[in-house]
């Protein structure tokens, strides 16, 4: 049979059957035949064999490491892996580890964390200057200016500073033509997302003026919102002026005249930026005479509560005839003021007239006359004020070209103007057209500048005041001088007020402003914490300056070097910082004192308890609580006696903003929350119904001691700095002797106020040089302040802080002998007799009041009223806003009561009324706590005259203390047989 037949097409054998060893061979053949004669693969194994005696492909176990042809290979030479020397060379550090270290979920090398808290650009924007420009101005102090951009919640400050930025910035065209505001100063995703500012954050920015001369202007925007107000105070103290932000149609409100407040405060000059103008003529639809009188009424509100909290200073009111008011639609960006205004007519007109002159006529009841073409105070036929025909009538012209769309008149009025648009911005949606059409015509903020760099002291200039109004130290020192004139070349002072956290969350940026000296990368500081003093250092810490940068809002530009007057950024200085610090060289020959720390209008009254859900995780929420204390000014987070995490802040909006943080940033693990309780203070109604006494362990020493409530009014000059201990004893007497009508003998023997240098409570020495021996009693004063500033920290009620007690120490026998009278035996008896002597003195609790105001239309006031009649709230005002359907309803809702109380408003007025919370005064609780008649009923809300017995016990409880006070505890037995016996007296007479 031919080969031909043995085969198919396919290949496939159909001959006759072979037998099995014929198959082998002719597998065998067909596979050499495909493999092809001497393939190289066999060559080189054939080599390699010969080379090293083994078969190739063989495991290194069965041959040593030299490879010696076929040598037997013991056991414990046995070689399975190449060593790590041979793999990766030998400049390799190997560790051998027996077993492993590390949990099978954790990754040998852990991936950056990356926190996605801040918003991140694609690529930062490009500034219209460049960085060296920036930096050389910043150098300059005299053509630096610092200013906060401050207002009430959604008036406008962050709008206008995105005008700013688009102004000094090249835009992307997405952000350009975008309806929606880039919120620039917005930088974290929670900020966006709620639309609302809770973080200070600053920008420095080359402004120019009208003339085109360039300033370097750092611009802090700073949260509207009152619970934020923390952040207004930090803003404010690194500041030399303010921009205060009002809207046009809802005018001055809660978080205005908190502002004013605190800038009143801090000194500073005010400059008024009425803001959101278009909503006179695009929502209220307000005819021009009646938008003036709107204006003229906003700016009659704002001096009104300036000549309230700065006295009636002419310098400090705000008028446009003093070029320090401006007007601005920052949406639309454009602004002026009477000036430019004036300028922009003159270059239009071509008219040979000076501004300034034309300017002081365009306010007020001034009418221009057309037939005799001269200006006059009297208001001819049918005339209006210059403002209006000038100002407002142009501008709702303009306007209403721009929304008609069409294209002929648009045309028009930017010929009129002498600007053009491009082609295709005609074709654009209306809001971005009428942007590009004013920013066109009124070009950049030229007369806002302008206003700043008139009305706001240069940098140099403010440094001077603020060294007056918070150095600590004496004015007359060389460090002091050196700060006053802001030197560049003095020593290193720095003022850090607020902290930053990096983009890891894992350390912080210290924000500070330098009062004098000059501080770079490397330079080697000493850190002085809120606490220092010459005497105590040790609140101090080395530490060594990073990078330094001047902050951009969303990104930074890296220094060389900032000089005084400067705002700036640090890096590697913020390890001991928890608030705020002074910076100063690490070795420094001169005595140093602290700058002061931040003074709040407001009180953090508001406490939740936390507990990690994995108890075992504890540390790392510890940790995260002293982050988010740092990041937060006003917070504050403390460890009670019963071992649970307290978090105080100012209202449920700041305590969810900074369990948020928590959470998410600062310690990454899952957090249970106890519900929402108030700081409650102990206080007194009446004088002690006896004089208390109270003996020393050793029976050596007897203080005695009465209480009697303080003067109304006279807590808060304390709390306010008013009055203060550092004052000479002089000093402190005419102040009470004038304000209230103490004795001077009185004035004079002021110990102590409680529980801190700022407290509620004062401790005065009322005992006769007759009765007791003077030397004696000063011997052991320290220890007597020491035990009654304790008392005055943890009252004997529920361990909350007193206030408004004032304590007399009516007597003393004091032990000649020193080591009888030592702080072990003195202090714990004076908290003992403030105790016996504050229980004599009728006691009751005291609970925090928010002031809220609600904006709401006319038709829910009702409702509002029936909400806060169940929150034991009352109206005290119920106002319309002029100019539109508004009404202010202005109200006191105690703190205990507030939580829900937005959500249930808005449930009762359909979404209608939105509130505003602030703490504003604490007031005394119904009933007496120590009435042990009330029966508390659980599950049932406690009656009126109940309530102050109910809050005490549930405080305790919630404590782990007993539900009553021990009278044991804080009555000497001496003191008790005395109580006993008057007692008996009593019911003799009776």
């Amino acid at each position: 049979m031919a080969d031909g037949d043995l085969y198919d097409e396919f290949g496939n054998y159909i001959g006759p059957e072979l037998s099995e060893s014929e198959e082998e061979d002719e597998g065998l053949q067909q596979q050499q035949q495909m493999e092809g004669p001497g393939s190289e693969e066999e060559e080189e194994e054939a080599e390699a064999m010969e080379e090293d005696g083994r078969m190739p492909g063989t495991d290194l176990a069965l041959y040593g490491e030299e490879g010696s042809g076929m040598a037997v290979v013991l056991h414990e030479d046995k070689k399975y892996y190449p060593t790590a020397e041979e793999t990766f060379g030998k400049d390799t550090e190997t560790l051998v580890q027996e077993e492993d270290a590390q949990a099978l979920e954790v990754p040998i090398i852990a991936p950056v964390k990356q926190h996605r808290f801040q918003v991140e650009d694609k690529e930062a924007l490009r500034s219209r200057y460049t960085p060296e420009f920036l930096g050389s101005l910043l150098s300059t102090p005299e053509l630096c200016r610092s200013v906060a951009v401050v207002g009430h919640l959604h008036h406008g400050k962050t709008i206008t500073m995105d005008m700013l930025v688009e102004q000094t910035h090249e835009m992307r065209p997405d952000q350009r033509s975008n309806e929606r505001p880039i919120r620039y100063t917005d930088t974290r995703v929670d900020e966006q997302e709620r639309a609302i500012s809770l973080k200070a954050v600053p920008m420095s920015l080359v402004l120019e003026n009208s003339k085109g001369k360039s300033y370097g202007v750092n611009l802090i925007d700073t949260p509207g919102h009152v619970n934020f107000s923390d952040e207004l105070s930090a803003a404010l103290r690194l500041s030399d002026g303010v921009l205060l932000v009002v809207d046009a149609v809802e005018g001055v409100m809660v978080g205005t005249e908190r502002a004013i407040k605190a800038a009143a405060a801090e000194g500073l000059p005010i400059c008024l930026l009425i803001s959101k103008f278009d909503r006179l003529l695009l929502e209220l639809k307000l005819p021009p005479p009646d938008a003036y009188h709107k204006l003229r009424h906003t700016i009659e509100e704002v001096n009104s509560l300036i000549a309230t909290h700065y006295g009636d200073e002419e310098q400090y009111r705000v008028d446009p005839l003093k070029g320090n008011v401006a007007f601005a639609a920052a949406l639309y960006g454009w602004s002026f003021t009477l000036e430019s205004f004036a300028t922009l007519y003159c270059e239009v007109y071509d008219a040979p007239m000076d501004p300034k002159e034309l300017s002081q006529r365009l306010w007020g009841d001034r009418y221009f006359n057309a037939e005799t073409r001269t200006f006059s105070k009297k208001a001819g036929a049918m005339g209006e004020r210059t403002f209006v025909q000038f100002i407002l009538e142009p501008l709702y012209k303009i306007y209403a070209q721009l929304i008609g769309e069409d294209e002929r008149s648009v045309r028009g009025v930017m010929e009129e103007f002498g600007v053009g648009l491009r082609p295709q911005s005609y074709g654009m949606n209306v809001k971005p057209l009428v942007k590009e059409a004013c920013s066109k015509i009124f070009g950049k903020a030229g007369g806002l500048v302008d206003m700043l760099v008139r009305w706001v002291p240069s940098a140099k200039a403010g440094t001077m005041s603020k060294v007056e109004r918070c150095y600590t130290g004496p004015q007359d020192s060389q460090l002091a001088e050196h700060m006053r004139a802001c030197n560049p070349r003095g020593p290193l002072v720095i003022y850090v007020c607020k902290l930053f956290p990096k983009k890891d969350c894992s350390g912080f940026d210290a924000f500070g402003r330098v009062m004098s000296g000059t501080v770079k990368s490397g330079d080697k500081v000493r850190v002085l914490g809120e606490s220092y003093t010459p005497d105590d250092e040790e609140d101090s810490a080395a530490a060594t300056v990073g990078s330094v940068w001047a902050s951009q809002a969303r990104y930074r530009v890296p220094l060389t070097k900032a000089v005084a007057g400067n705002w700036v950024l640090l890096e590697g200085v913020d390890a001991t910082i928890t608030k705020t610090a002074t910076i100063v060289p690490e070795f420094l020959d001169e005595e140093v004192h602290i700058l002061k720390p931040l003074a709040f209008a407001t009180q953090a009254v508001v406490k939740i308890a936390t507990e990690p859900l994995n108890p075992s995780e504890l540390p790392k929420m510890v940790e995260g609580l002293r982050k988010v204390n740092k990041s937060y000014p006003l917070l504050v987070t403390k460890v009670e006696e019963s071992g649970e995490h307290t978090v105080f802040g100012t209202g449920e909006l700041y305590l969810d903003s900074v369990m948020k943080d928590l959470r998410e940033l600062y310690s990454e693990v899952e957090v249970k929350v106890a519900d929402p309780v108030v700081s409650f203070c102990e206080t007194v109604v009446e004088t002690s119904s006896l004089k208390c006494f109270a003996e020393t362990p050793n029976k050596r020493n007897k203080l005695t001691m009465i209480v009697e409530p303080m003067e109304k009014g006279l807590a808060e000059d304390i709390e306010a700095g008013r009055v203060s201990m550092e004052w000479s004893r002089k000093e402190l007497g005419s102040f009470f002797q004038s304000k209230y009508d103490w004795d001077l003998l009185a004035a004079r023997s002021i110990w102590a106020f409680g529980p801190d240098r700022c407290g509620p409570n004062i401790l005065l020495d009322d005992t006769l040089p007759s009765e007791v021996d003077k030397g004696l009693l000063s011997a052991v004063r320290e220890s007597i302040v020491q035990g009654f500033q304790w008392g005055a920290r943890e009252g004997p009620l529920c361990d909350e802080p007193m206030r408004n007690c004032k304590f007399k120490i009516m007597d003393a026998t004091i032990a000649k002998e020193p080591l009888h009278r030592g702080g072990g035996q003195v202090i714990p008896t004076a908290r003992r007799v403030c105790y016996s002597a504050f229980l004599m003195a009728t006691p009751r609790l005291m609970e925090p009041v928010y002031y809220v105001e609600i904006q709401t239309p006319a038709d829910c006031i009702s409702a509002i009223y029936t909400v806060l009649a169940k929150r034991r709230g009352h109206v005290t005002a119920d106002v319309p806003k002029p100019g539109t359907p508004i009404f202010i309803v202005k109200a006191f809702l105690p703190v205990s009561e507030s939580f829900g109380f937005e959500t249930d408003l808005r449930y009762h007025t359909q979404g209608q009324a939105f509130c505003l919370s602030v703490f504003d005064h604490w007031q005394i609780v119904p009933g007496d706590p120590l009435d042990r008649s009330i029966v508390l009923r659980p599950l049932e809300p406690a009656p009126m005259q109940a309530l102050a017995r109910d809050f005490m016990v549930k405080s305790r409880r919630r404590k782990g203390m007993t539900d009553d006070v021990s009278i044991n505890k804080f009555f000497d037995d001496p003191m008790l047989l005395e109580l006993a016996r008057q007692d008996a007296e009593l019911q003799q007479i009776l």
